[in-house]
């Protein structure tokens, strides 16, 4: 039960942060930082109760990997999609009259660049977090909350930046994303873990 607890608080500040800098966010607030640091300090908090995760294509990942009990995995993935929505219902009730536009993304374009983002964030968390070489590094949550932080720069105008189908079912609630591409996230962000996860273990074979 700590486990999922430490899943759905983690989960639940990212996404509220993304909801709150991305909707009426302001002059000056710029959400990929915010949203990259806040990831990190939430890893920071929560990774040594849970593993950080607050993503289900990092669970998926993680799992594959072998370094999550499949037992788990429901629970996990509960946490992260239950934190997600209450988050998505805080913001709109802190936003309240704020109009909300669903971004409109070109399919192909928007499917790769959540394909390419989130394999590399599952790659980054699977070898900062789960290798034998860097056990028991300070610098994980900081490296995780940095990429990110990247890819929110380099395809949120794409995609909308979710590299994580929690944070992808907060912004449909939230109405930044239309329900009918959710699809889009859930197919891209899980079949890239499970890429990530395969290339980690060809990459790192005597690591079990």
């Amino acid at each position: 039960m700590k486990k999922y607890l430490a899943e759905f608080i983690g989960t639940f500040f990212l996404v509220l942060t993304v909801g709150c800098t991305v909707i009426g966010g302001g002059a000056g607030v710029i959400p990929p930082l915010a949203i990259g640091a806040s990831l990190m300090v939430m890893i920071f908090a929560g990774g040594h109760v849970s593993g950080g995760h607050f993503n289900p294509a990092v669970t998926v990942g993680v799992w594959l990997r072998g370094r999550c009990d499949t037992k788990d995995v429901p629970g996990y993935f509960a946490a992260q999609l239950l934190a997600a929505v209450v988050a998505a219902c805080v913001v709109k009730y802190l936003r309240p009259g704020v109009v909300v536009t669903a971004m409109s993304p070109v399919l192909g374009a928007a499917f790769l660049a959540e394909f390419l983002f989130t394999f590399a964030l599952v790659y980054m968390v699977l070898n900062v977090a789960t290798s034998k070489d860097t056990a028991g590094n300070s610098f994980y949550g900081l490296a995780i909350g940095m990429t990110v932080m990247v890819g929110a720069f380099a395809v949120g105008n794409i995609s909308g930046g979710a590299f994580n189908p929690a944070v992808a079912v907060g912004i449909s609630v939230m109405g930044l994303s239309a329900w009918p591409n959710l699809w889009l996230y859930l197919v891209a962000e899980l079949v890239a873990a499970g890429v990530a996860a395969m290339i980690f273990k060809f990459l790192n074979p005597a690591d079990k």
